[in-house]
């Protein structure tokens, strides 16, 4: 927290850590920025009014280094200020008049979108040019795909239909969800088609219709690939 306030640093930390925030102070923007470049935090409270350097300016240098979540408080409840700081990388914006269970509810959901960021970035990594699903092999390079070391001769629309259920391999998507996953590849696809497209893969996978291994329906759901 980057803050001149020190009886308000005190309060919130007090408050957050029954919740699990271990909290830092910093009472100057020159010193927090500092702890910011130091250190790897979770979040950033930094407040816009303080000695040295304001809280934009702050928030401008750690941006050239960061993309840990940011969110700013003030005291002025211009709306031009809360738009100045989002725009220049504020995660979200609370007016030093806030209550605690907002914060703490703020708090925990530029925590939350931070690190299911960086979990969808390193999933795509990770998935960027391989799948392996059970027995189901597929290269996303070379679009080759195998089961049981053999290998299955696939559309392009079967193949992207079955690495779209591989990547959520053990969740359910529903149609529009599938249709969203390979719109703008020029497919003429609309949403009932998709059984037809399935129902092609099931058979090229050598699944059972009736008691299918692979592509499971889930009725009036969607579709979903066994893990």
């Amino acid at each position: 927290m980057i803050d001149d306030d020190l009886k308000l640093c005190r309060l919130v930390k007090a408050y957050l850590s029954p919740f699990g925030f271990a909290v830092e102070a910093a009472h100057t923007g020159t010193n927090g920025l500092e702890k910011v470049k130091a250190e790897n935090f979770d979040a950033v409270i930094l407040d816009v009014m303080m000695p040295e350097m304001d809280g934009f300016e702050v928030l401008k240098e750690i941006r050239k280094f960061s993309s840990v979540p940011v969110l700013m408080l003030t005291a002025l409840g211009d709306e031009a200020d809360r738009i100045v700081g989002l725009e220049i990388g504020a995660d979200d914006y609370l007016p030093k008049t806030f209550s605690t269970r907002e914060l703490l509810a703020r708090l925990r959901a530029v925590t939350r979108r931070s690190h299911m960021s960086a979990v969808n970035a390193k999933q795509e990594e990770n998935d960027s040019d391989e799948i392996t699903v059970g027995d189901i092999y597929i290269n996303l390079a070379t679009h080759e795909v195998e089961k049981s070391g053999e290998k299955l001769s696939l559309t392009a629309l079967e193949f992207d239909l079955l690495q779209c259920l591989a990547r959520s391999a053990g969740r359910v998507l529903n149609r529009d969800k599938i249709l969203d996953e390979i719109a703008g590849r020029s497919y003429d696809v609309f949403d009932r088609s998709i059984d037809v497209h399935i129902s092609s893969l099931r058979k090229k996978l050598g699944d059972d219709f009736k008691n299918p291994r692979y592509i499971k329906t889930i009725r009036s759901v969607g579709y979903m690939l066994v893990p």
